[in-house]
């Protein structure tokens, strides 16, 4: 059934996945993960965890986040309902595109998704009220690897696209990647 159209960014390893959607007069299917279809693809992930998250408002930033050391996490995420810019920051030390970015936009209607590997930051941007975005983990949350850089890092310089940003006080009191414990390496 399945397949999927996998485009390369500008960062290796992240990627713009977008399924195969078969629809009819009903509505329409398509195959949110096949392990077959994506292996085939060069993407070999074992996922382990699937989260969901509800933002209210549009331009609520979420991000940019990471889980540190041997609990990292790639994620393939994608959005549900309404619309984000997801964002990819490149936090490996030593690679040749250290502190650049790339995104993507993922709605519900285009039902993209965005495959992110460890050693990444991620980070979304609402562009709809009444967000629900999805996360493939392939490993555990850990609390005490739970890290953030600020959103306004002017190292990596992200282009947002908007000022009026809704941020949670652990964003906007994030460290600066410079000032981080951040160990990816590349």
């Amino acid at each position: 059934m399945g397949k999927i159209n996998v485009i390369a960014t500008k960062l290796e390893g992240v990627f713009i996945i977008e399924p195969t959607i078969f629809g009819d007069p009903r509505g329409w299917f398509y195959e949110a993960w096949s392990a077959r279809d994506y292996k085939a693809a060069g993407l070999n992930y074992d996922f382990m965890q699937d989260n969901k998250s509800f933002s209210e408002k549009k331009g609520t930033l979420r991000g940019i986040h990471f889980q540190n050391g041997e609990h990292a996490q790639a994620k393939l995420v994608s959005c549900g309902r309404g619309a984000v810019i997801d964002f990819a920051v490149d936090l490996r030390k030593g690679s040749p595109t250290y502190t650049q970015w790339v995104c993507a936009e993922l709605t519900e209607e285009n039902k993209r998704q965005f495959m992110i590997p460890r050693g990444f930051g991620h980070a979304f941007l609402t562009l709809t009220d009444d967000v629900e975005f999805c996360y493939k983990a392939d490993n555990f949350y850990n609390y005490e690897a739970d890290r953030s850089i600020r959103y306004s890092d002017p190292d990596i310089a992200v282009d947002w696209g908007t000022n009026e940003l809704i941020l949670s006080d652990k964003d906007k009191n994030a460290p600066l990647l410079r000032d981080s414990d951040c160990s990816f390496e590349y």
